[in-house]
């Protein structure tokens, strides 16, 4: 019996469509940067009304880090057995409840699971919109589209800081009540979840990931989303997918990535690479520290916080920059310019803080001072860093993780990758105070050298993806 017959859909009859539903996906990315980011302005606030010292202080924050590997590990194979939708819908619901949770917490320890609830949504959505957002783009179009997680990231952030700061500012102070009731803080993690339940349903109106109906035999459905939104010859795109997920119809397991290379395929190992890279180069100290940072060379607590609002402003231009050059320069010559630059500057920080002088605070904490004119230039250097790294390793690491792996590890190679990448994120925002402690110069070298190392690496191991079509990797 001959497969029935479907028109050819052109590009730009594809594209409008495919950009709503791409948009739709990323939120999760938006609700990644936002319960990453909102936990700022609540810090000083947790150590006062729970009476926290800096160890547990510490944990508190940084649990929700812990979730996010914990929630990327299972996601791929969660997506694999029950559809990109549903994982989504999950990462909502684990959403709602961490931002609810945390907003009523009684105490460190509530706090903390909920923070980890949270985190295991974070994860979930760091895994599965690069996934779908690769799996349902045009592949002349993937790069723009598997960007805007990126972009969405940074929004989040912004949002959230944005967010923080008007609530302490209604209420006086963090810790104080807002008018409508309850202290400024609670507000700050509850507000997480408006754009938990926008995703949500947003969520239920996009269709799922046509690889995943294939995979599943639904094919009339895929034929339907494919049409929709990636155009092309529908039954040439097909039969490519029914090729290569050939023998995967069933559960998709860990052992799918076991390869000759320290017992995982290479091409898993470049995954993995990319994302503790992403996290070696330093670029959450500039989020997570900055502020107290800039103030304690010299700037004022009002100066340090309108720069860091600035950096992330920065941040969010320089990933339109990335969007708008990603499928048309390619993405392993920006992810070099991109690691040349970070060199550059990182490098130039490092030496700005070599000569800085030490003197001993009031209350005995050793303070980091520099010359007004070094200043200056250690904050350009930190915001063309910024750039650098917003328009390279910020949003094409994700586009490469939704798009380099084959459709039969796809997500549960991107899962794994994405672990990393949260581990890594831990291990670089744990260790900066004992860094700093060591010195300034000696924490921002390190960080240029693993820009350095990240540059090679990409020279060496990574192939461009741009144009290819995701049955072609």
């Amino acid at each position: 019996m001959a497969a029935p017959t479907s028109p050819i859909a052109e590009p730009h009859e594809t594209k409008g469509a495919a950009i709503l539903v791409a948009a739709a996906a990323a939120v999760g990315g938006f609700l990644f940067g936002y319960d990453t980011a909102v936990i700022n302005g609540t810090v000083d606030a947790l150590r006062n009304t729970f009476q926290l010292n800096s160890v547990a202080l510490g944990f508190v924050v940084s649990a929700a880090l812990l979730g996010c590997a914990v929630g990327a590990w299972f996601a791929g194979p969660l997506a694999d057995r029950m559809g990109r939708v549903r994982v989504m819908l999950i990462a909502a619901g684990l959403f709602i409840a961490s931002s609810i949770g945390s907003g009523l917490a009684f105490s460190p320890v509530d706090l903390t699971f909920w923070r980890i609830v949270g985190g295991l949504g974070v994860g979930a959505a760091s895994v599965i919109a690069p996934a779908y957002i690769a799996e349902v783009s045009p592949a002349h179009i993937r790069g723009r589209l598997g960007s805007l997680q990126q972009l969405a990231i940074v929004s989040g952030i912004f949002v959230a800081l944005l967010v923080d700061y008007l609530l302490a500012d209604v209420a006086g102070g963090a810790m104080e009540a807002v008018p409508w009731g309850g202290a400024a803080w609670r507000w700050m993690f509850a507000s997480a979840a408006v754009p938990a339940v926008i995703y949500g349903v947003l969520a239920l109106q996009i269709p799922e990931s046509p690889r995943y109906l294939v995979r599943r035999g639904r094919l009339a459905e895929a034929r339907d989303v494919i049409k929709r939104l990636i155009g092309g010859d529908v039954e040439k795109r097909i039969v490519d997918i029914k090729r290569t997920v050939a023998g995967t119809t069933e559960k998709v397991h860990l052992n799918v990535l076991k390869g000759p290379r320290l017992g995982l395929l290479p091409i898993v190992w470049v995954g993995i690479l990319l994302s503790v890279f992403q996290q070696f180069v330093g670029i959450n100290v500039i989020f997570y520290y900055s502020s107290a940072l800039w103030a304690s060379v010299g700037f004022s607590e009002s100066d340090a916080l309108l720069i860091t609002v600035i950096t992330s402003i920065t941040n969010i231009v320089t990933t339109l920059i990335a969007i708008a050059l990603v499928d048309k320069v390619g993405r392993k010559p920006l992810l070099l310019v991109g690691a040349a630059g970070m060199v550059l500057t990182l490098g130039t920080m490092a030496w700005c803080f070599s000569t800085a002088t030490q003197t001993l605070g009031a209350n005995g904490e050793m303070l980091t001072t520099l010359s007004p004119a070094i200043g200056k230039v250690a904050l350009v250097a930190a915001n063309l860093y910024v750039v650098a790294f917003g328009m390279s390793w910020g949003p094409v690491v994700w586009v490469l993780l939704g798009e380099m792996f084959n459709n039969k590890i796809r997500a549960t190679a991107l899962a794994v990758a994405a672990a990393a990448q949260w581990i890594a994120n831990w291990l670089i925002s744990t260790t900066f105070p004992a860094l700093s402690n060591i010195g300034l110069t000696f924490a921002y070298g390190l960080y240029a050298m693993f820009a350095a190392l990240a540059f090679f690496f990409v020279w060496k191991a990574v192939r461009e993806t741009k144009g290819r079509e995701l049955e072609a990797m």
